[in-house]
């Protein structure tokens, strides 16, 4: 019990449980008489356990006294007499009482059923059958003499086995024919009756007489129909076929129903199930139709469909007819909890888990059938059966409801203390799950009262366990504190160590909880101290909570490598006892640590890959495709042609499980990132497919903006990449960038310009991304985003540059650099002002011909170059301010300065010689040419 609490004590409570009205009083009164009603059901169970030891010994008794009267009941044994003794009718006598019953008995099935054997359990003495011939024929006209009529019909229906076993069918018929019509005044042997009908009806058959065999064959049927008992003797369906054809011929449905029955039933008798399905099917549809037909038997038609059904592997079909069978009128708690078996053996199949949740409606459905006053160990099973279930699904309300009425049975002095206990202590545990830890101590403390007084015993330090966790939740630190401390003890004194382990471990995460860390790792590495040292089964999943929570704790810390350590050791035990959540939440640990912490992608594709293998054990399919696309993307990353392909692999078994959910949205992008890697692949005849089929996807959603982040993306796919980047345009726009206009999204506007402007400039067209660029600036302006106005002067000043408009685009520099932060706080911004001054000044010098301006521009950028401390910018400028200065200003002394400065940084980049001569060829536009003569390539 002990172990069963703490396996979720270091999980926090899933979400607020909200309270309703009617169930918030429900919980006052419970609280109300709590203690009253634990302490009256403690105080009860020795008293019945004494009478429960009296009733067990009568039934004992009773029990023994039967076996011995059946014992005393042995099969009777008849001595075949010889020849000179078969005139003594003492030989017969034993034979004839025997046989001389009126009624049937059940030691004549044998006889009715069973040839030979009847012949070798109850006749010894003859060397072969024709000593029991001449034995029998003896006894025949004894019993006709003395008219002992029954016995003669049953010693007529021998004599007749007899023979027809050796292929004299017209002597067995004579015989078969006297036993029918020995004189009597009824015939209340049914069985002798059905055996006489079939065994004259084989022979007529054997000896063509249809006449004879089609009369008795209705005799049998009829006989059937009404006794359905004498089926036992028949192994053919033929008849019964027969009878059915005539049912559905004459429409007659009670009929039909029997006859659909004694079908099924013979065939179950000859172990032979699947031929009885479809009279079992038919017999449920006529069930529906005719529901008179047979509803008193319909719950057990259905569950042997059930049973048929899982025996063939058929276990959806196996569920569906044990729903029906619990769920009839007539169902009973039998009928319910063979239900809750038959779900149970196929539950791994269908539901990949051991105790599916579907058996709750069976469990409620015999609770009700059943009330608890009638009988309370029943109605104890179902309330915890009921409780554990809605507790495991998170719903502690309705668990403390059904576990509640635990202490309202007025029976419960029938259940043993052991289990009583037990009872509390978790409706204990669920009110502290259902956030009503003050009604948890009102319980804990009833139970605590009830041990004795003078000598602590081991279930105390459950109960102190269970008392420190509501005080915990009551956020009462002290009083937990102390009870964890007596937990302790106690099972330290009691040498408890799985106990002992689990308390360590709750008051490690209570310190954990209140910041005391250091103490927090103490108590839990104590903890993992004696859960190691543990042979026994049970403890795994605490042990496994314990090392994931040490881990987090040392994650935390910086202490990476610990917390590996940890989080691999729960995986190796949840892995050995093969609990798949347990793996899952070790697993996912791990990928956190290597995707986030210690960066490591390889690690993090074997943990991904182990997760995707879990969720596939389990069946949980939106989790799978998640853990699919994630292990693409890590592939994707690795950007080898190998490593694409598998990302390729990885995004098409998503995209199955997508299109399998419905779910529109991430099937889209697992078409568009499949396309995008076939593009990185370069095979381009599958791209336009692919991004088109995720156009289609995004606009069957209806969701306008979806469809343009989608739009965007598919242009991603060519922005991003060095070939047709020109097909971009298309889907920036004339697809993406009129839709981002009719809904009035701004920012997306922004960015699809911004990369219009770009993608243009790269390709050449630079008059057609003048319209772009000044729209991406009129919305920056407007934004009032700073940083995306000045790319936006920049790029226009790009632009007006590569069309040789020079002050437009002296302008648009100048602009972009007002825009700048007056204090220079990374190096970046310094060499953003060396290279547009140097810019300006190569327009200015090269293009306008001003070498004074352009003078000033080149000093500008030498300032930013010699507050970055680049050598080389330095060397390039002063070369040009030495060049200006020695051939158009001509300022010989400045020219010699910067001539002298340039010839030492060149020194110290190792430079022989530097030009002073001005290049009059030289077009700063020549860059642009060459920038779109590669982005053409």
């Amino acid at each position: 019990m002990f172990v069963l609490h703490t396996t979720d004590l270091a999980k926090e409570i899933p979400g607020s449980v909200q309270t309703k009205t009617h169930q918030t009083e429900l919980n006052i009164n419970i609280k109300l008489n709590l203690k009253q009603k634990a302490k009256h059901i403690l105080s009860e169970i020795d008293a019945s356990q004494r009478n429960d030891c009296s009733s067990v010994s009568t039934k004992q008794q009773m029990k023994k006294e039967a076996d011995d009267t059946e014992l005393a009941q042995k099969t009777p044994r008849f001595f075949v007499c010889s020849e000179q003794d078969s005139a003594s009718p003492d030989g017969h006598h034993a034979l004839l009482s025997f046989l001389s019953s009126r009624d049937h008995q059940p030691e004549f099935l044998l006889l009715y059923s069973a040839y030979p054997e009847f012949l070798i359990s109850h006749f010894e003495g003859h060397s072969d059958e024709e000593d029991i011939v001449v034995y029998l024929g003896v006894a025949r006209e004894l019993a006709r003499k003395k008219r002992v009529l029954w016995a003669q019909s049953r010693i007529c229906f021998l004599l007749g086995q007899l023979c027809a076993g050796r292929s004299k069918f017209s002597q067995a018929r004579v015989y078969y024919e006297e036993a029918l019509n020995v004189p009597r005044d009824c015939f209340t042997d049914m069985f002798l009756l059905s055996a006489i009908y079939s065994n004259l009806a084989l022979i007529y058959l054997t000896q063509k007489n249809p006449e004879k065999f089609f009369s008795f064959s209705e005799r049998l049927s009829a006989l059937l129909m009404a006794v359905p008992d004498c089926l036992f003797g028949c192994e053919d369906p033929e008849l019964l076929k027969y009878v059915l054809k005539k049912a559905i011929l004459a429409k007659n449905q009670p009929a039909e129903a029997r006859a659909c029955f004694l079908l099924a039933k013979l065939h179950l008798k000859l172990l032979d199930g699947m031929s009885a399905i479809p009279f079992i099917e038919r017999l449920l549809i006529i069930a529906d139709e005719v529901p008179e037909a047979c509803d008193e038997t319909l719950s057990h038609v259905c569950l042997v469909l059930a049973r048929i059904y899982s025996d063939q592997r058929l276990p959806r079909l196996a569920e569906s007819c044990a729903k029906r069978a619990s769920f009839q009128v007539g169902a009973t708690v039998s009928h319910c909890l063979c239900s809750v078996s038959l779900l149970l053996e196929n539950a791994s199949e269908l539901y990949g888990v051991v105790i599916p949740t579907q058996v709750a409606p069976y469990v409620t459905r015999a609770a009700a059938l059943v009330p608890s006053s009638e009988d309370p160990e029943l109605g104890h099973v179902h309330s915890l059966c009921l409780s554990w279930l809605f507790h495991r699904h998170s719903m502690p309300d309705r668990a403390v409801r059904y576990m509640s009425t635990v202490l309202d049975q007025r029976g419960m002095s029938n259940v043993g203390h052991s289990d009583t206990t037990a009872a509390l202590l978790w409706l204990a545990w669920l009110y502290i799950c259902n956030q009503q830890p003050g009604t948890a101590l009102e319980v804990l403390d009833a139970v605590l009262s009830s041990l004795p007084e003078h000598c602590t015993t081991q279930l105390e330090g459950v109960v102190y366990n269970m008392r420190a966790i509501s005080y915990r939740r009551s956020a009462d630190i002290r009083q937990s504190a102390e009870s964890y401390r007596a937990a302790i003890e106690i099972c330290e004194e009691f040498e408890d160590r799985q106990n002992w382990a689990v308390a360590l471990a709750n008051f490690g995460f209570m310190c954990l909880k209140i910041k005391a860390k250091r103490l927090a790792e103490e108590y839990l590495s104590q903890s993992v101290e004696l859960f190691s040292e543990l042979e026994d089964e049970g403890h795994e999943r605490s042990f496994i909570l314990v090392l994931l929570e040490l881990g987090k704790h040392f994650v935390s810390q910086g202490n990476h490598e610990n917390g590996k350590i940890y989080y691999e050791w729960a995986l190796l035990i949840a892995v050995f006892i093969n609990h798949i959540d347990s793996q899952l939440q070790a697993t996912r640990h791990l990928c956190q640590l290597y995707e986030e912490v210690c960066q490591d992608e390889a690690q993090c594709i074997i943990y991904n890959e182990h997760q995707l293998n879990l969720l596939q054990r389990i069946g949980d399919k939106s989790l799978e495709g998640e853990i699919l696309e994630k292990i693409s993307q890590l592939y994707l990353n690795l950007a080898t042609e190998k490593a694409n392909r598998a990302a390729l692999e990885y995004t098409k078994q998503s995209l199955g499980i997508f299109i399998d959910l419905g779910r529109k949205r991430k099937e889209a992008h697992a078409w568009l990132k499949a396309g995008k890697i076939y593009h990185i692949l370069q095979q381009t005849e599958l791209v336009d497919l692919y991004v088109q089929v995720a156009q289609d996807m995004a606009l069957s959603t209806g969701d306008t903006l979806f469809t343009l982040e989608m739009l965007e993306a598919a242009g991603d796919v060519f922005f991003n990449s060095s070939q047709d980047r020109e097909k971009a345009i298309c889907f920036y726009r004339d697809r993406a960038l009129p839709i981002a206009v009719k809904t009035s999204s701004v920012r997306s506007q922004l960015r699809l310009c911004n990369k219009l402007s770009e993608l243009l400039l790269q390709l050449g067209q630079c008059s057609e991304a003048i319209e772009f660029a000044q729209t991406a600036l009129d919305i920056s302006i407007s934004l009032a985003d700073h940083l995306n106005e000045r790319v936006a002067f920049h790029r226009l000043a790009t632009l007006y540059h590569c069309l040789g408009q020079f002050e437009m685009a002296e302008h648009h520099f100048l602009k972009a650099l007002s825009l700048c932060p007056s204090l220079l706080q990374y190096d970046e911004e310094a060499l953003y002002y060396v290279r547009v001054y140097k810019t300006l000044g190569d327009i200015i010098f090269y293009d306008v011909k001003d070498p004074f301006d352009a003078a000033g521009y080149y000093h500008l950028a030498l300032a930013a170059a010699m507050d970055l401390g680049n050598k080389r910018s330095q060397l390039e400028l002063c070369t040009q301010l030495a060049t200006i200065y020695h051939n158009f200003l001509m300022d010989r002394e400045l020219s010699l300065f910067f001539y002298q400065r340039a010839r030492a940084f060149a020194n110290d980049l190792h430079i022989r010689r530097i030009n002073l001569a001005p290049d009059y060829s030289f077009r700063t536009t020549a860059q642009y040419k060459n920038t779109i003569t590669g982005a053409t390539r």
